[in-house]
């Protein structure tokens, strides 16, 4: 595949990237991990910039509100060592002078990754948090959690979390998986990978199923050889040197693929389709700083490692499909800019 990159705005520290809904159309959001602002383009044209925010920035995580075209939750405040005591989760509205409103629901010490699943017609809100309390930066004696809880209709509603997964040291990755009907989350830690099903209708209790036992930091799943089975794409361990795909044989996961750069720092891995081709798009903070995605190649019946640039050390990246091709968007927090890159067969 070919890609062709184009440069959107400079951001220190750019971190979380995620594309949704404003004004009827898809924009590409922006945030910066620091104390720094929230910025959206167009997907169209990327010549209009919105400011959602100026500050306080320290957001790793952005989701769309189902329902609520132009509306999401955030991450804000997590900050390095003691200040992340003090993230929350923000709901963020569109106004009528063409800004946004951002309000703050809860305050959850570490939170860092969350999602909103929905499940018979109920949207469910699953908080991370990477850690418990940490008396320094090295210290991890104290575990994080996975919580859950029904969205409230509006801000002004109550939000009541309960712990569904407790004990997860070094609470760090998430991911959306396409349930038989509904939505299933993908949860990532020292203890192993977890799948998080939401209840079905008229009950409240969760099914937490764990598929693997390595320490991993973070996980994606797709059928990347289009044989009916998925593989799952794992970064281990925590923001590990490995970047590696397993696939299912006989009942259980067996490693098959291993990027061949070995570095600290592996940071992204998301899974999709990129010109027709099932893939993993892949990327490292440290070592070569790489954006790259990761194919089948049916006539090889190899892998294919396809590095998209070096240099930029990506935190986060999503894939979308425009009407005009599909594209990777990606934060690329060592290099300070967020970029789009142009996919082509």
């Amino acid at each position: 595949m070919k890609y062709t990159k184009k440069s959107l705005a400079e951001l220190d520290h750019c971190y979380a990237v995620s594309v949704m809904q404003s004004e009827g159309e898809p924009w590409v959001f922006f945030a910066a991990e620091n104390r720094g602002p929230c910025i959206a383009l167009d997907c169209a044209t990327h010549t209009h910039v919105k400011q959602v925010w100026e500050q306080p920035g320290g957001t790793m995580s952005m989701v769309e509100i189902p329902g609520r075209p132009g509306e999401f939750l955030a991450v804000q405040k997590f900050f390095r060592l003691y200040d992340w005591e003090e993230a929350c989760l923000v709901w963020v509205k569109p106004n009528a002078q063409g800004g946004y409103d951002v309000r703050e629901l809860f305050t959850l010490p570490y939170l860092h990754r969350f999602d909103l699943l929905r499940r018979d017609g109920r949207v469910w809100l699953v908080v991370c948090s990477l850690a418990a309390h940490k008396a320094a930066r090295d210290d991890w004696s104290q575990p994080g959690s996975v919580y859950a809880g029904l969205l409230p209709q509006d801000w002004d509603g109550p939000v009541e979390l309960k712990e569904i997964l407790g004990g997860c040291f070094q609470n760090h990755g998430y991911a959306r998986l396409a349930g038989p009907g509904y939505d299933i989350g993908l949860s990532t830690c020292e203890q192993g990978v977890f799948k998080l099903i939401p209840p079905a209708a008229n009950s409240e209790d969760w099914t937490v199923e764990q598929i693997m036992k390595q320490a991993t930091s973070d996980a994606d799943v797709i059928d990347i050889d289009g044989d009916g089975e998925a593989e799952i794409a794992t970064i281990e361990r925590f923001h590990g040197c490995y970047f590696r795909i397993y696939k299912k044989i006989n009942g259980e996961y067996v490693q098959v693929y291993q990027h061949p750069e070995v570095t600290e720092f592996y940071h992204v891995v998301k899974a999709g389709t990129l010109a027709g081709h099932s893939c993993f798009v892949g990327g490292c903070r440290r070592g070569k700083q790489q954006l790259f995605v990761v194919h089948w190649d049916a006539g090889k019946a190899a892998f294919v490692t396809e590095t998209v640039e070096e240099g930029v050390g990506p935190s986060n990246a999503c894939i979308y499909h425009g009407k005009d091709g599909d594209r990777i968007y990606s934060a690329n927090r060592e290099a300070a800019h967020a970029a789009v890159y142009f996919v082509e067969e």
